[in-house]
């Protein structure tokens, strides 16, 4: 087996409006890939946001008496703590450098994923624009997968990414947080290994193991790689959430 993965090169900056698929479908041409069925195009949620216009400016925003409180605890700005709140169904930790919330999608991450880097700013000083994450990103996912799949005839997968920490581990990954035609979770539960042994509760984030694989492509500073190409995901191709990535808060362990 094969898993090849192929950064596509040629995306330019995206703006508020820029159909996405039309860009990624160029790209393709660009960088010589023609889609087969059971492709997946991995896309990072920086320029879904910006061309859904989730781009926010610090110097629009009201600051409520909770942002305020907060910001006597962190170091953070109080408009920005304002977004946090505004993203999040709930907060679970406050340090100086960071705000851990249960984001409104259902994750747990560090500052709602509220992103600064690559955020060009088009209506008044850089270190005032921020980027929310999509609205939907699962919806935003099926949209693209349905437009890939008038052009060119072939089903593929569609995820949507983002840099996420982890419990108990050092530094940042790429993790799922949109997705349509592929699975989530890999049900590995009664299989054999090597040794005849039946598999008991080995469920595989797939997903997040493609994600993972394509951001160490795609970059976190000047790469302008947003979309990476994968062939050759070895798991029958089937409809999903992210919900199925999310654990419940009852066997969340770690709060």
């Amino acid at each position: 087996m094969d898993l090849i993965l192929h950064p596509l090169s040629g995306i330019p900056l995206i703006q508020k409006g820029d159909d996405v698929t039309e860009l990624i479908m160029k790209a393709l041409v660009i960088n010589k890939i023609e889609l087969l069925g059971g492709d997946i195009l991995v896309i990072t949620q920086k320029i879904i946001s910006k061309s859904e216009g989730r781009k926010v400016y610090l110097s629009n925003i009201q600051v409520s008496e909770r942002a305020r409180e907060i910001a006597k605890i962190s170091t953070k700005d109080p408009r920005l703590i304002e977004l946090i709140l505004r993203e999040s169904n709930e907060i679970l930790r406050i340090t100086p450098d960071h705000i851990i919330v249960v984001h409104r999608l259902g994750f747990v991450c560090a500052n709602a994923g509220i992103d600064h880097s690559n955020v060009d700013a088009e209506k008044g000083p850089k270190k005032d624009a921020y980027l929310l994450l999509p609205l939907d990103p699962d919806l935003s996912a099926s949209q693209i997968r349905e437009k890939v799949k008038i052009r060119t005839g072939r089903s593929v997968g569609i995820l949507i990414i983002d840099s996420h920490g982890r419990a108990w581990r050092n530094g940042i990954m790429g993790t799922t947080i949109g997705i349509a035609g592929l699975p989530a979770i890999v049900d590995l539960r009664g299989k054999k290994d090597l040794f005849g042994y039946r598999l008991k509760i080995t469920q595989e984030a797939a997903a997040d193991e493609l994600a993972a694989a394509a951001s160490l492509l795609m970059g976190q500073a000047d790469e302008k790689i947003p979309v990476v190409h994968i062939r050759g995901f070895p798991y029958e191709m089937r409809e999903s959430t992210t919900r199925e990535l999310i654990r419940a808060k009852e066997k969340d362990l770690f709060r």
